[in-house]
This record gives structure tokens, C-alpha cells and sequence, in this order.
């Protein structure tokens, strides 16, 4: 594990060693490395010529200095007590204007890092006259902004900053990845999922902490910190009542009237609650937490207005909220079945494009997944032992949509290590 790191670190090496041209985003659900990954590579490329700061501990930026290792600068680091500052448009001038200092005095390219900053009110609006400033001034100062993905895309980058950043995803992490880093086994992964740091600590054995540290470590931070602090939630309660349901029946379509019905308090109007539920769904995804697939029918319009197929985004949900432990999960054939299927949905929709995801369905007729763009298309159909052999919606989607690629995932068909050990896109090109 020491010597492990994502393929996104090189990715963010190799653009802090261009010439400064763009501001770079790290941007990923709760918990899944995006402060370790910036860290490392700060302390072991960068460590006499950056600065970090936190707005989630609102402590002052601080510099590692020659005196620091990069294993020091972690350890030391990641363990400080933060000290009362306000997080505000003021706090983050005043790092970026010690960035500014630091970066005059230095021979080469800095590096001004600037955790959770989605947290700062208008932060974008700060961001885009500061680095619109620098990009006059011509200094060479390279910034790294971290924060809660779409959360963060959605509060400033499609806006204020259109233009001006490179964007640098971290998902969930991959089968491949927890068994390099871990030795996971596939069967582990299947049921503990693609949370690193519960297995890192060895919490996963005991299943009893690991369940509460994914409900009090994970979740709840993730719904009231990555929602709530950031969206205007009128009802929350009903929030997280849909997290959980979704998260009980991931996998399978649900209309938003049956969710919303099963969810409705006496005498609501089950109208305007649908409306709820929808745009509570919707947060729900955006925070790496459980996504609502659309169909895919060739009709952008008719993809919109269609049932959800729920999908939690990490099997660590799906597992936490069924109830079993590992053994009896493995030992309900169908629950299995179905954390396979999971499995394969949540990798392909944290491994590319998730506006590429959909699914398929004509009366009795399903297809688990469909990949889409452009006129590339890929019919994706998870077989687990408890499955049938026989295929109809495969067969009727592909008379429906003649050129389309077919896969079997499973049985008989693509090997799951072999499918979980490629992204999205290569399963979207020809085979």
C-alpha cells in the first residue's frame, strides 16, 4: 500500500510540470483520497515550492518547508489542530496572496492548493478575479482546488470559471485498485465496496464497526455536510429516507410515484412530492451517494420522463443498507446476483461518462445496461449462477437497434475481474 497511487497522481504531476495554463480541479465523492492523492504529490514533487490550506479544518495555509520529508509532511499534516478562522472570500484572498509571495520569491512553478473550497461563500466568483489577475501579471503560479464533485461543477465551474480549469475526476475505487492496494479479494470488494479507508485500517473485519463507519463516517457526513451545507433541503428527513430506499432496492426501476408514494406522509400531495423526490434523487447522485439511471429509448425526452433504475454508486451502500453480514450475503444467491449487477453498474457509471449510463426496457423485456454516444452503442447484460440462461432482452434489444455491440458479463461470457478492470470507455469502442 506505501508505493500505491491512483493514475490520477501522475495525471497531476505531469500538469503541475507544464507551464501554468489553467487552474486544476480535483474533484470526487467523500472519502475516496483526494486530499491523500494531492498531498503525496505535493510532499514528494513540490515539497519546497507549495502551499495548502483547508477550508474543512479552517486552519491557515501552511508551506512545506526543506526540513519536511513528504512522509512528514503527511503524518504531520493530517493530525494538526485546526484553528478557528472563517472560511470566507477574505480567508482565501489571504492564502492566495501568501501564494503570491511564495511564488514571486521561487525560480520555479508554484503550487497554491485550496482544500474543500466549495465550502467558501461565492468562492468561483473570488477564484476568477484572483486567477484572472495572476494570468495578467503573467505569474507563474499553478492552483489546485479540491472539492465534493458535481456539488462543486455545478456551484462555479460551469459559471464564474468556463474556460479556465482542467478538471481531474477521482471516483470510487476500482476492483484493480483495492486489490493492489489491499489485496482485496473480488468477493470482499463485491460486498465491502470501493471506500479505501475502512480497509486500509483493517476496520472491514470487524463488521460491526465497519457498518458503523460507513453509516456515521461515510454517509452521514457525505448527506449532511455534502448536501445539506450546500443545497436547500426543506425536508430532510424525507431525504434520507429516500437514500436508504434507493439504496434497498438498487438495481432495480422504480417509478417516482411509487417512490414518492411510499414515502408520502398522510395527506400529502403526491404530485408535488414526486416533484421532491426527483430533485432529491438527483442531489442524492451528485454527492457520490445513489444515482436514478435513465432509459435509454433513442428520445431524449422520452429518457427524461422514464422510470429510475436506482444505483448506488459504491456496493458499501447496498451492503450496509440489506442487513446481511458478508456470510449471509454470499449466501443468499439472489442478493449476490444482485451485488454483482451493482457492481458492474457502479463501475461503468464512476469509470467514464455517467451521461453515458442508461438502461433498457420493453414490457417483460430488460436490458441491464446500455452504453451511448453518438452512433456507438453497447447492450451490457450481467449473468450471475442465479440468473437464466436465456437472454430475450439482450436478443429484442439488438432487433430493436440493430447495430449496437452485445456483452455478457458473467457466466459464459466477459470475465468480472477482467470487466472491472476496464473503464467505461473501453467497453463503449468496438470488441
Amino acid at each position: 500500500m506505501l508505493n500505491f497511487q491512483r493514475a490520477q497522481a501522475k495525471t497531476l504531476r505531469e500538469r503541475l510540470d507544464e507551464p501554468v495554463r489553467w487552474l486544476n480541479i480535483i474533484a470526487g465523492p467523500r472519502r475516496i483520497g483526494k486530499t491523500t492523492l494531492v498531498r503525496a504529490v505535493l510532499g514528494e514533487h513540490f515539497a519546497e515550492r507549495c502551499l495548502y490550506a483547508s477550508v474543512g479544518q479552517q486552519s491557515e495555509a501552511r508551506s512545506i518547508s526543506s526540513a519536511l520529508d513528504a512522509a512528514d509532511y503527511v503524518a504531520t499534516h493530517a493530525t494538526e489542530v485546526p484553528t478557528e478562522i472563517k472560511a470566507d472570500a477574505g480567508w482565501l484572498i489571504r492564502q492566495w496572496k501568501r501564494g503570491r509571495h511564495l511564488a514571486e520569491r521561487s525560480s520555479d512553478p508554484f503550487v497554491l492548493a485550496i482544500d474543500e473550497v466549495q465550502k467558501v461563500p461565492r468562492w468561483s466568483e473570488t477564484v476568477k478575479a484572483l486567477w484572472d489577475e495572476d494570468r495578467a501579471n503573467g505569474l507563474a503560479m499553478h492552483v489546485v482546488l479540491l472539492g465534493s464533485s458535481p456539488l462543486l461543477v455545478q456551484r462555479g465551474l460551469t459559471e464564474s470559471l468556463m474556460g479556465r480549469f482542467e478538471l481531474i475526476r477521482l471516483g470510487h475505487w476500482t476492483y484493480p485498485e483495492m486489490h493492489t492496494a489491499f489485496a482485496l479479494s473480488l468477493d470482499e470488494y463485491l460486498y465491502f465496496g470501493g471506500y479505501p479507508e475502512p480497509v486500509k485500517e483493517g476496520i472491514y473485519r470487524n463488521e460491526a464497526r465497519w457498518r458503523s463507519f460507513v453509516i456515521d463516517g461515510l454517509i452521514e457526513p457525505s448527506i449532511e455536510l455534502d448536501i445539506f451545507d450546500l443545497e436547500r433541503v426543506d425536508r430532510r428527513p424525507l431525504l434520507k429516507q429516500l437514500f436508504w430506499l434507493a439504496c434497498e432496492y438498487s438495481g432495480q426501476i422504480l417509478a417516482l410515484d411509487n417512490m414518492a408514494r411510499n414515502l408520502r406522509e398522510k395527506n400529502e400531495d403526491q404530485e408535488g412530492h414526486t416533484g421532491t423526490v426527483a430533485k432529491y434523487l438527483d442531489m442524492l447522485g451528485k454527492a457520490g451517494l445513489v444515482a436514478g439511471l435513465q432509459k435509454y429509448s433513442g428520445s431524449m425526452l422520452r429518457q427524461r420522463t422514464s422510470p429510475p433504475k436506482l444505483l448506488a454508486q459504491n456496493n458499501a451502500l447496498m451492503a450496509v443498507a440489506s442487513g446481511y453480514d458478508f456470510a449471509a450475503a454470499k449466501a443468499d444467491r439472489s442478493f449476490w446476483g444482485r451485488l454483482v449487477e451493482n457492481a458492474v453498474g457502479a463501475h461503468l457509471y464512476n469509470s467514464g461518462d455517467p451521461g453515458l449510463l442508461t438502461y433498457w426496457r420493453k414490457g417483460k423485456l430488460e436490458v441491464d445496461y446500455v452504453l451511448s454516444r453518438g452512433q456507438r452503442l453497447t447492450a451490457i447484460e450481467v449473468k450471475s449462477g442465479n440468473r437464466a440462461r436465456s437472454m430475450p432482452g439482450l436478443h429484442a434489444f439488438a432487433a430493436t437497434y440493430p447495430g449496437c455491440q452485445r456483452l455478457v458479463v458473467g457466466e459464459n461470457g466477459i470475465p468480472l475481474v477482467e470487466f472491472l478492470s476496464q473503464p467505461t470507455e473501453y467497453w463503449l469502442s468496438p470488441r
